[in-house]
């Protein structure tokens, strides 16, 4: 039961989705249980990967075989994505690119991120983000049906397992940000990063089954890669990390979650 309770908590912090009343009283609250619930964010990646790929594949049987078609439906299932999540780590994609282009290189910038406002660099990382997006998912919708579903249940569910390791070994610089993401401010434990791998073990294996090992590799190794860019920036210009941080290299991981299985899908 603390099982399903965590996870609700889970579904409350990081979705829109309504879990109040009695359901939310029965998942419970306090610091513990949160710092606890932040073991299944990848879980809510399930989540928000379902509905999309649901979205996605609604759309493109709607459209038919047309040219475009791929776009369209890439459109509509980031956007229910977004509605589903509110757009959390797309601001802290944006408020954490004013930061970084703002501060000078050799210093801290918790003061630039707890700035709200979204400057010109935010604005141009959040629109790169979305085309990159639409992009690599039209291509590879371009290439199999079953590769960007397969793609966009691994990145959603991988992208946040991703910012827990980022969590574990950075120093948190305190409540900076204000995207609703603070059950990750505090370091797993073990036990806690083995349930949030296991949530994301189970999304590299729909990959594999999906389209090969090289799909599922490469989809893991880029967003690997992209958590080390990350995580050198953070520890190098913010010393430590925020809620905003976290929510950046969530999107960094999915993009690169994408272009590496793109890339497989090519390759292998």
């Amino acid at each position: 039961m603390s099982f399903l309770r965590q996870y609700l908590l889970a579904v409350q912090s990081f979705t829109r989705l309504p879990v109040t009343g009695t359901l939310a009283q029965w998942a419970g609250s306090g610091p513990e249980t949160a710092r606890a619930s932040a073991a299944h964010y990848p879980g809510v990646g399930w989540l928000v990967g379902f509905v999309a790929c649901a979205v996605f594949a609604l759309l493109a049987t709607a459209l038919g075989d047309t040219p475009f078609a791929p776009l369209a439906a890439a459109v509509g299932c980031i956007a229910a994505a977004l509605m589903l999540t509110g757009g959390a780590h797309e601001t802290g994609l944006a408020r954490t690119a004013d930061a970084m282009g703002v501060a000078a290189p050799a210093a801290p910038a918790p003061g630039i991120v707890r700035d709200p406002r979204i400057r010109g660099d935010g604005v141009l990382a959040l629109a790169l983000a979305l085309l990159a997006k639409v992009s690599l998912l039209a291509v590879l919708a371009a290439q199999s049906p079953a590769a960007v579903l397969g793609a966009l249940i691994a990145a959603h569910v991988l992208s946040r397992f991703w910012p827990l390791l980022l969590a574990s070994t950075l120093p948190s610089l305190g409540d900076a940000g204000t995207t609703g993401v603070r059950p990750l401010s505090a370091r797993l434990d073990p036990r806690g990063l083995g349930i949030a791998a296991a949530w994301s073990v189970l999304a590299l294996a729909i990959a594999w089954l999906a389209e090969g090992v090289a799909f599922a590799v490469l989809a893991l190794a880029a967003g690997g890669l992209a958590l080390l860019w990350m995580r050198r920036l953070f520890a190098r210009r913010l010393r430590g990390f925020t809620d905003d941080a976290l929510g950046a290299t969530q999107q960094a991981c999915e993009i690169a979650t994408y272009l590496g299985a793109a890339v497989g899908l090519r390759v292998g």
